[in-house]
């Protein structure tokens, strides 16, 4: 089984998930990047999930996705986030593994895991800018050498995925011989793979009808994100998807009632629309439903 991370920015967002998991009764993973802190407010933010977590009675966990710096992860771990992840990868190995092992050690003095990352992942996202022919794939006996040095909980690896909407310019492929070599040398390792939203055809389309300008938009299809939960990835973020669901859902009432104004009748359906694409996510390709 495998559980999905899912970007948040707002209050809609975060009770379209909240709400999915429960339905589902399953685990959720909420994450905020260091522009959704800037855009939303770590106080806001966290309250949102207080509020969530009394609506519900489920397994949720707030995490920081690709924190920049240390400092960012100090503000995060300070403010009772779970777990951060801090993102040396722009960095070369040693430096990745020196500002990893600085986070590691002030996290863990606070009960806080980290999640960190080897090797870059193409395309944008956030604040994360990665060119292709900058983006490399994990080494597995880097990966192993990482973990063993820094003392991390769980790898973000790059075998293939990428960030933002246009993930693969040809057939999608992922390289499962080297994640398979990852889980050889870190059988307890949990494997993280960011830039894995399948980029939904049916959103696309809807936001293109809309009045949309996305052509060529591609992700990682559901059955390749299931094939790598069944070869060891524990976690799998979800963020390009929320924000094509959204999009797609204003951009159809504006189109067809174009006199509305009142956000509560664009975001509604906003919400209703992540609500599910999350619960498409849980049920069908991560596996983590418990649903009676």
């Amino acid at each position: 089984m495998q559980f999905g991370a899912f970007n948040v920015n707002n209050m809609e967002i975060i009770q379209a998930i909240v709400d999915a998991a429960n339905e589902e009764n399953s685990p959720v993973i909420l994450q905020a990047s260091s522009s959704a802190i800037k855009y939303a407010g770590i106080k806001y933010l966290k309250k949102m999930l207080e509020a969530a977590l009394e609506e519900y009675d489920i397994p949720v966990a707030l995490h920081l996705d690709h924190g920049p710096d240390f400092e960012t992860c100090k503000m995060c771990i300070d403010n009772g986030f779970s777990s951060v992840m801090i993102d040396g990868s722009k960095y070369d190995f040693e430096e990745n593994i020196s500002l990893t092992k600085k986070v590691v050690e002030y996290a863990h003095t606070k009960g806080v895991v980290v999640e960190a990352e080897l090797g870059k992942l193409a395309g944008i996202e956030d604040d994360v800018n990665v060119a292709s022919d900058d983006a490399m794939y994990t080494d597995p006996d880097q990966a192993k050498e990482f973990v063993e040095r820094t003392g991390c909980d769980s790898l973000a690896i790059a075998i293939g995925t990428s960030h933002g909407a246009y993930k693969f310019k040809g057939e999608a492929k992922l390289r499962f011989d080297i994640l398979q070599k990852v889980k050889e040398k870190l059988p307890n390792t949990p494997i993280v793979l960011h830039g894995a939203s399948t980029v939904i055809p049916e959103l696309v389309e809807t936001c293109n009808k809309y009045g949309g300008n996305i052509p060529g938009a591609k992700g990682v299809p559901d059955e390749m994100l299931h094939e790598a939960s069944l070869k060891g990835v524990s976690k799998i973020n979800v963020d390009t998807d929320l924000r094509l669901a959204m999009t797609a859902a204003i951009r159809k009432v504006f189109a067809e009632e174009p006199e509305a104004f009142d956000p509560r009748k664009y975001m509604t359906p906003a919400r209703d629309l992540i609500k599910q694409t999350v619960q498409h996510k849980i049920r069908d390709v991560f596996g983590s439903s418990n649903k009676a």
